[in-house]
């Protein structure tokens, strides 16, 4: 059962000329996409959420408390853009990376207790990465490292998982395995999910309900309402035609 608690809230925010007096909720349990144009302030907003930068006037509240006071970090994973994206520059292997999930009580080169090598492990595995656990993180394609950096995100056991943009660079087979993954994270974990995409078919299928940003948030409905075409012509400034296809 979802609670009705609201696990973010966001009031007349504003962020120097990215973002725009926006105000919205989230509710513990629901799916939420982020959709916009490019440069449509959609990553300005989650890095305000995350309390990565400062807005310029504005409040964010994460489980009640003001995000300036807001400590327990360990309750909210992150998934940044580019994690599918190669680079060789250090050489991590894959169980090093999802250990650094622990980063708010331990380094990559400290102990972790039993317990925390045990719940790796579970990770791994429900994420479907323990036979990759010694490989190199470069050496990865993006549908695997992506389910890497799902799995680091997971360790801290956190309540709300936020992704920018995961899927850039996957191939189309792995960003369905990766779509099924987050609504079983939310519909038998009860994860508060909150991701900004491109991919609208996404949202018709999974999602409960759509921030639809461009500097200012011109909707914030349930998934079937926004997916109109007044809603995306306004939001991509162009004469849109929606068309969805059932799988």
């Amino acid at each position: 059962m979802k609670f009705i608690d609201d696990v973010i809230e966001v009031k007349n925010l504003n962020y120097q000329t990215y973002i725009e007096d926006i105000s919205f909720s989230i509710k513990r349990g629901d799916y939420v996409a982020i959709i916009g144009p490019n440069g449509g302030g959609k990553s300005t907003l989650i890095r305000l959420i995350l309390g990565l930068i400062t807005p310029t006037s504005g409040k964010v509240k994460l489980f009640g408390k003001d995000r300036i006071n807001f400590k327990n970090n360990s309750k909210i994973g992150y998934v940044p853009q580019g994690v599918t994206k190669n680079d060789s520059s250090f050489p991590i292997t894959v169980y090093e990376v999802i250990k650094l999930g622990f980063a708010h009580k331990s380094s990559l080169f400290s102990s972790i207790s039993q317990e925390d090598r045990e719940y790796i492990e579970f990770i791994m595995d429900k994420v479907g990465v323990t036979d990759l656990k010694n490989r190199l993180i470069s050496e990865l394609s993006g549908g695997q490292r992506q389910r890497v950096m799902i799995a680091r995100a997971l360790i801290s056991k956190p309540d709300i998982l936020i992704l920018d943009e995961p899927n850039t660079g996957v191939d189309t087979n792995s960003q369905k395995i990766f779509y099924d993954f987050l609504k079983e994270l939310n519909q038998k974990d009860n994860i508060t999910i909150l991701f900004i995409t491109h991919d609208l078919e996404v949202i018709v299928d999974d999602v409960t309900n759509v921030l639809c940003i461009n500097r200012s948030l011109l909707s914030y409905k349930d998934k079937n309402e926004v997916l109109q075409c007044n809603t995306m012509s306004e939001l991509y400034g162009i004469d849109a035609h929606v068309v969805h296809h059932n799988h």
